[in-house]
C-alpha cells in the first residue's frame, strides 16, 4: 500500500501516532482500534489528520504523545485546519500555515517543536 490517511487523537514530532484508545477515566481508555495498526505497519506513507487543539485548547501536536501508540515514528504528514507539517528525520517541518494566522501565533498553539523552511511556508485560505 503506498499511503493511508487516518484520523488522530494526537501526533508527536517524531512522527507517532495515537488513535485507537481514548481515556475515559484515570488510568482507563476506551478502545477502539479497528484496523489502524495494520494500516500505519503496510503503508509507505503515512498521513494523519485532526484537530489543532483538543476542546480544552490543549494542543494534539505534541512533543511526546501521552495517550497509547498505534505506531511509532510512522507518520509523514500532518494536516490540521491550521497547518500542514512534514515529518523528517530531524522532527516536524511547517509547510503551509493559514493565511490567517502568524507563525508566532502558531507556535503558540503547538506544544511541539518545528522548523519553518527557508522562504516560509506556503499560504493558504481556509474559505471562512
Amino acid at each position: 500500500m503506498d499511503a493511508t490517511i487516518l484520523g488522530a487523537l494526537e501526533v508527536d514530532q517524531t512522527g507517532s501516532i495515537a488513535n485507537w484508545a481514548i481515556p475515559f477515566a484515570e488510568g482507563k481508555y476506551l478502545p477502539g482500534m479497528g484496523g489502524a495498526m495494520d494500516l500505519v505497519g503496510g503503508a509507505r506513507k503515512v498521513i494523519a489528520i485532526l484537530q489543532h487543539c483538543d476542546k480544552q485548547g490543549g494542543s494534539k501536536i505534541l512533543r511526546t504523545c501521552s495517550l497509547p501508540l498505534t505506531g511509532r515514528g510512522v507518520v509523514s504528514t500532518i494536516i490540521t485546519e491550521l497547518a500542514v507539517f512534514r515529518v523528517d528525520s530531524e522532527g516536524l517541518v511547517l509547510e503551509e500555515l493559514t493565511e490567517d494566522m502568524t507563525v508566532e501565533e502558531l507556535r503558540s498553539v503547538t506544544d511541539a517543536e518545528f522548523r519553518v523552511p527557508p522562504g516560509g511556508p506556503r499560504r493558504y485560505d481556509t474559505g471562512a
